[in-house]
């Protein structure tokens, strides 16, 4: 089975580097309106190997190519046996046998089919495939129910259910009507506020930074007065579903809440970027200034407007990345040409900062599409 991209994921797919042989990465696009079949995309993967088995190695060593051939083999035979699509919409293979890798991860959205062979993984198109929403719990509650989920990799996961039946008529006996209804809505108020302390228990637990509410109107107001401030701050918003919907069905409703307040954070990141940018603070702005604080380990977070792209050099030694061809300037061995996100995502990812792709605003557009927030 081939797993979800995350960011620990990708942070450790950055720290690897080839000692012995080479390290390939395979990007397949299985969007449904393209590749509708299993013949489809076994038809696309099979072109995707013979082309890169065709490219010319002759600049590696016996060993490598070996190498290189047996990883060929092994992605094909698990693409056959073993690769299961469960509603993937793009798959990335990450293999180096010869310094003992093999890594499969499932995609959400499509991307482009491609294969790259290097010292170290291609792993720009992941970065746009994971979620800032990551983490995000969905709290669907009603009189009765009371279910969490989790958010992560484009999926609902459930981490709790608090399922309560509230008496009907029938349990109703000799009660007068008026104080069998106070019976339920205490029944009920003691059950909304078990599911907001499971909230506020799971909220801890999993650091989760946001928090949506999928219920009724007159449930929201009697549920977000039972959560703690702690909760109600993490409040991005609220939506309605159908009883009994899916997890497939509640991210969909929930959906125009994760990209309303996604541009909302873009918005806020973009506008401390500008005037950090604009008072020549801890910004940098365009390829230049951003793969040379990206090497220096000085970025805190790395911005790019997505499509931005564009060939730079890098020292096969020690990593370092620059705009200019020529010597490395900290051991002078000659730089090698590279793409420069990848190197720019690269090098963020490996000092530990992070990186954001840009998908709302335009601000970035004026400084060739990338930018920084710098540590110092």
């Amino acid at each position: 089975m081939a797993g979800t991209v995350t960011w620990p994921r990708l942070r450790e797919l950055a720290a690897f580097r080839t000692e012995n042989g080479c390290a390939i990465s395979l990007y397949l696009n299985l969007d449904p309106s393209e590749v509708p079949t299993p013949g489809d995309a076994q038809s696309r993967m099979n072109a995707l190997l013979n082309e890169a088995a065709k490219t010319d190695r002759s600049d590696l060593t016996h060993d490598a190519r070996r190498g290189l051939t047996a990883d060929f083999d092994r992605i094909a035979r698990w693409f056959d046996d073993d690769f299961e699509r469960d509603g993937a919409q793009g798959l990335a293979v990450f293999a180096a046998s010869l310094d003992n890798f093999w890594d499969t991860v499932s995609l959400p959205e499509p991307v482009p089919d491609g294969v790259r062979v290097g010292r170290d993984f291609y792993l720009a198109p992941l970065v746009p495939l994971v979620a800032r929403t990551d983490g995000t719990i969905v709290a669907v509650v009603g009189r009765e129910q009371g279910q969490l989920y989790r958010l992560r990799a484009g999926r609902l996961e459930p981490i709790a259910d608090q399922f309560e039946e509230q008496p009907g008529r029938h349990d109703q006996g000799g009660w007068s009507q008026a104080r069998y209804q106070r019976h339920i809505e205490k029944l009920v108020q003691e059950h909304l506020k078990g599911v907001a302390e499971e909230l506020d228990r799971s909220r801890r637990r999993l650091h989760s930074p946001k928090i949506v509410l999928v219920c009724s109107e007159e449930t929201r107001n009697e549920f977000t007065e039972e959560l703690s401030k702690e909760a109600r701050d993490a409040l991005v918003g609220w939506a309605q579903a159908e009883a009994h919907a899916t997890p497939t069905e509640l991210l969909q409703a929930v959906s125009p809440v994760l990209e309303r307040s996604q541009k909302k954070d873009e918005a806020e990141t973009i506008a401390r970027w500008r005037e950090e940018a604009g008072r020549s603070g801890r910004a940098a702005a365009g390829w230049a200034q951003t793969l040379e604080a990206a090497s220096d380990g000085r970025v805190e977070l790395l911005l790019f407007q997505e499509g931005a792209d564009r060939p730079a050099y890098r020292c096969p030694a020690c990593g370092r990345a620059s705009v200019e061809e020529g010597s490395c300037p900290l051991d002078g061995t000659h730089l090698e040409r590279a793409a420069g996100l990848d190197l720019a995502v690269h090098q963020t990812l490996a000092h530990g900062g992070a990186v954001w792709a840009i998908r709302y605003h335009e601000d970035l557009a004026p400084v060739e599409g990338v930018g920084a927030l710098l540590r110092y």
